[in-house]
């Protein structure tokens, strides 16, 4: 097929690459050999090496081995982002089993639901998160539970302060059973030797994950991801980094790794680069500020409501952010205001991309030192294609600049939902990833999200995509933070309501919001209601729930 966009790559960006024929965590061995006294972590204030993470990720899976633990098996984590769960990743994949991630904010429903779906029979989990596992276990094929606290890790300092000062207060102090099939983290690295790693014959095309995704849109689906989709998007995204210098990076690492987006762009992308991760459990404005001040991070994957955050920190002056060089910015759109504000405070790049887990994530970025759009999400990454197809059929290919479906080609596409295939045929067909993302191509090859399909609006007759009307909200000069749902309505079927949040020390009436956008849409397009809000309802990741929003509505007009 006809590539134009490849005439936008940066010199030094390969269209395809030689991927190596090895599974995932080689390239953690590899980082190791080349870098073993390099920093690999940096934790609140604690730091690992290179080789001192490849021992510990070895006696790991030495103890899920002598744990019966065999290829095949999955194991899940709950666990933030924290030194364990990088050596319990790299280690499940070491004995040969497949990853779980689960997210901390689970409820016990929601853990209960995963681990019986995926048919994990381990579990790596915080001290905190212990008594929620306690109380689903019956309910699941768990035979191991592995606890660890989250403090094993931090400067010794940091460590005694926090347990006289936080632990017990924050949930981190728990009796833990010392029943069979209970173990503590720590009595397993230091009870097994790096020369006891099992020998498993781990082959790329054997399955690294079960990436769950569709929390937001409905019922969780496992996106079965090989180690070969994961190690080649790690790859890429060193790639498209065209100035990137192994073994000198540190990555600024708050997205959580138990997201695609986290998974890729910071903790694989580390290994394939030698970086420092300096990673926090999650986000939290001045322990982000005070992090980059102190660890002077490179690369900083985020996104746009982290780099709003950090743009309206009130204190914003007292931190150095020079260091950063290169930002991507994924799971929403990135208006320009906020790309604009954050380039100059650091002086580094912040460019817009795209992915979806069923791709490992990463699809879709803007150069990052070369010719980018306003509202694109960029051009496809080597070895990467797209169409837009009419969204009916999902068989015609649309022309530039026409609205439809987008759909990818690439070898970090998935291999299938786990025990869904249905779902799987629906997704992938004929080789081809089908998104739901309603997108358009121009004729550059840079293409433009206009929003989900369960996302669009149809307000009397007319389509409304969301992310149209977000970016206009976003050029009020009072305005923090937009969002915009479909909420029922009587005459139209659906309207547009905005939801605001407003910057500190600033008031608005949503008369004065709504005549800011008629002059600047088209008049179906205009929000009809505006909602005033504190905080936006948002995953761990940073993306906002616009379905919740949805639901409120219902709830008011009795409809749900």
């Amino acid at each position: 097929m006809e590539k134009p966009w490849l005439k936008h790559y940066e010199a030094s960006v390969p269209p395809t690459i030689d991927y190596p024929q090895m599974p995932l965590f080689t390239l953690m061995e590899e980082t190791a050999r080349k870098y073993p006294e390099n920093t690999a972590t940096l934790f609140f204030g604690g730091k690992l090496s290179w080789a001192e993470l490849a021992s510990l990720t070895d006696r790991f899976a030495a103890a899920l081995a002598g744990l019966g633990v065999k290829k095949g098996d999955r194991a899940a984590i709950l666990l933030p982002n924290c030194p364990q769960y990088i050596v319990a990743y790299y280690g499940i994949l070491k004995a040969g089993g497949i990853v779980v991630p689960t997210n901390p904010l689970y409820s016990e429903r929601e853990v209960e639901f995963q681990l019986n779906d995926s048919g994990a029979e381990t579990i790596i989990t915080l001290t905190k998160f212990y008594p929620l596992i306690k109380n689903v276990r019956a309910k699941t094929r768990l035979k191991n539970v592995i606890v660890t606290n989250i403090k094993e890790y931090f400067s010794p300092l940091i460590r005694v302060l926090f347990t006289v000062f936080k632990e017990k207060k924050e949930g981190h102090r728990v009796e833990i059973d010392a029943g069979p099939g209970t173990y503590l983290f720590q009595d397993l690295v230091a009870r097994y030797g790096a020369d006891q790693v099992p020998k498993v014959d781990v082959l790329p095309s054997d399955v690294a994950c079960y990436l769950y995704t569709g929390g937001t849109t409905g019922v969780p689906k496992g996106a079965v991801l090989t180690h070969r989709n994961l190690l080649v998007n790690a790859i890429q995204c060193k790639h498209w980094v065209p100035d990137v210098q192994e073994g000198k990076e540190t990555i600024l690492s708050v997205l959580p790794f138990f997201h695609s987006y986290g998974m890729t762009t910071c903790m694989n992308l580390s290994a394939c680069t030698a970086a420092t991760v300096a990673m926090l459990p999650r986000f939290e404005l001045h322990d982000v500020l005070k992090l980059i001040n102190k660890a002077r991070p490179t690369l900083f994957p985020g996104v746009p409501t982290m780099y709003v955050a950090i743009n309206h920190a009130p204190d914003i002056a007292k931190y150095n952010l020079r260091s950063i060089r290169a930002c991507l910015s994924g799971a929403a759109g990135l208006p320009v205001e906020v790309q604009n504000r954050f380039e100059e405070l650091t002086g580094g790049r912040l460019v817009e991309g795209y992915g979806l887990s069923e791709a490992s994530p990463v699809t879709h970025a803007n150069p990052i030192f070369g010719h980018r759009k306003v509202g694109s999400i960029g051009v496809p990454w080597p070895d990467t294609e797209a169409k837009i197809v009419d969204v009916e059929t999902g068989e015609r290919e649309l022309a530039p600049g026409e609205v439809g479906e987008l759909i990818i080609r690439g070898p970090q596409v998935m291999l299938e939902y786990w025990n869904k295939p249905e779902e799987t045929r629906n997704a992938l067909r004929n080789g081809w990833l089908y998104t739901g993302d309603i997108a358009k191509m121009d004729e550059d090859g840079y293409f433009y999200i206009v929003d989900r399909k369960k996302d669009m609006i149809i307000a009397g007759g007319f389509n409304v995509y969301p992310r149209d009307v977000e970016e206009v909200l976003y050029e009020h000069p009072k305005v923090k933070e937009a969002v915009v749902a479909g909420v029922p309505d009587e005459y139209r079927g659906e309207t547009v309501k905005a939801y605001v949040v407003l910057k500190g020390g600033e008031t608005a009436t949503p008369e004065e919001i709504i005549e800011f956008c008629k002059g600047k849409m088209a008049k179906f397009k205009v929000p009809t209601l505006v909602e005033f809000r504190e905080t936006l309802p948002k995953t761990m990741v940073g993306k906002v729930l616009r379905r919740v929003l949805v639901e409120e509505e219902k709830r008011k007009k009795g409809m749900a």
